[in-house]
């Protein structure tokens, strides 16, 4: 394995943990305003309030790897990406602030008001949206190369159905991911009301979920011809994933083994993140970049990858040890703690 696939695998794992943890997040917050609104917070705000209250300062762990990992290993994409995505990451930073300013001053001054909450449950909704901006611009067509750099053509990028998919899909992952993983987590509590709301959430948005995804690969057979066809000849990742859907959605649909059923979506996403990932290959942009014309230097890449997987050895059993103590700690989840990370 060369350097170059090292240091993006890497990059990959902590990419697809910011997407997981994130999205319970993101999730998290949108139902809890949506419970307010249809007048359902009696049924799902303590349960979410407390998975929140651990976890709400570590998600965006993952996203700072993600991003100091990508300039480190690979100069040039902040050439590349970064006066393009000024405007959608700029926004994504103002989202991502208010949604850490409201949770601290709600945990920690007790400033509860209902538009706030609802504006910090739209964030959830706007945030992925904006980040999936980068995947859209990663397929090319949008980006022109002038005199004074690359240049992102707006007018294509806000008419372009690929655009609108991915957004759409960004969007629908996180309902699911997060109302599959809350339901279990309800069960947890043994909080059989919220288990059964947030159960009908993961059925709903199981549906939209998948069609978004094959809506993609639709999209991509006129987008990204090269890319298509390469999506296509992984059909076998895709079957597989979507086996672990269908497997997911039964056991919701049987009120069976909701943690297994939460798992079988991590294989889901796993594969269908694989699959993308070796499709993609070996390109960070079409066509202007690819892995290898923007490598740092060897003895960087060595430095950086064995920084990355130290780190990664000291993020993994701190996950562990939050959620050994706080998420799946019984006195915690049922309620009889109140302990803030």
């Amino acid at each position: 394995m060369t350097l170059e696939i090292l240091g993006i695998t890497v990059l990959g794992i902590f990419l697809f943990g910011y997407i997981i943890v994130a999205s319970i997040d993101f999730g998290a917050g949108f139902f809890n305003a949506f419970s307010t609104l249809t007048g359902k917070g009696h049924v799902l705000t303590k349960i979410i309030q407390r998975y929140l209250s651990p976890v709400w300062e570590v998600t965006n762990v993952f996203l700072v790897f993600f991003f100091v990992g990508i300039v480190g290993f690979f100069p040039k994409t902040a050439y590349y990406f970064g006066s393009t995505l000024l405007v959608p990451a700029s926004i994504a930073i103002i989202l991502l602030a208010i949604r850490g300013a409201y949770y601290a001053f709600t945990t920690y001054g007790g400033f509860k008001q209902k538009r706030y909450t609802i504006l910090y449950g739209l964030t959830g909704l706007f945030i992925p949206a904006s980040l999936s901006i980068v995947l859209v611009i990663s397929e090319g067509g949008f980006v022109t190369m002038e005199d004074s750099g690359p240049v992102l053509d707006y007018w294509t990028l806000f008419t372009s159905p690929l655009s609108w998919s991915i957004v759409a899909l960004s969007l629908t992952s996180v309902l699911y991911i997060s109302a599959v993983f809350l339901t279990w987590y309800a069960q947890k509590a043994k909080d059989k009301h919220a288990a059964n709301l947030l159960r009908k959430y993961a059925l709903v948005w199981a549906g939209p979920a998948i069609i978004t995804a094959a809506g993609i690969i639709v999209e991509m057979k006129n987008h990204n011809p090269e890319h298509y066809e390469r999506l296509v000849d992984l059909w076998w990742l895709f079957g597989l994933s979507l086996v672990l859907f269908a497997g997911t959605v039964y056991l919701l649909w049987q009120r069976l083994a909701y943690g297994f059923a939460f798992w079988l979506l991590i294989g889901q996403f796993t594969l269908a993140f694989l699959a993308y990932g070796i499709s993609h290959y070996p390109y960070l942009m079409y066509p202007y970049l690819t892995l290898y014309d923007s490598f740092t230097n060897q003895a960087m890449a060595t430095a950086l990858v064995i920084a990355f997987i130290a780190g990664l050895c000291l993020l993994l059993p701190s996950l562990y040890l939050l959620l050994k103590l706080f998420l799946f700690n019984k006195a915690y989840v049922q309620g009889d703690r109140n302990d803030h990370a």
